[in-house]
């Protein structure tokens, strides 16, 4: 299996190296795999959903009625 590093996930993603730190330490990356403090991710692995609220509607803010 072939492996990338951060920077080159990030490149490609499109995001920061720090969010893709974040991301495969949260186990959100199938796959990634920490070698001492380096991660290594699969090469044929995808870029997570986004999960943050866009739409500006939180849930249960307050419990409003």
């Amino acid at each position: 299996m072939d492996f990338i590093t951060i920077k080159d996930a990030a490149d490609s993603w499109g995001v920061s190296p720090r969010r893709v730190q974040l991301l495969c330490a949260n186990k959100r990356i199938d796959g990634a795999v920490k070698f001492g403090r380096d991660w290594a991710i699969p090469k044929n692995a995808e870029k997570p959903a986004d999960g943050r609220i866009k739409s500006g509607n939180y849930k249960n803010w307050r419990n409003k009625e």
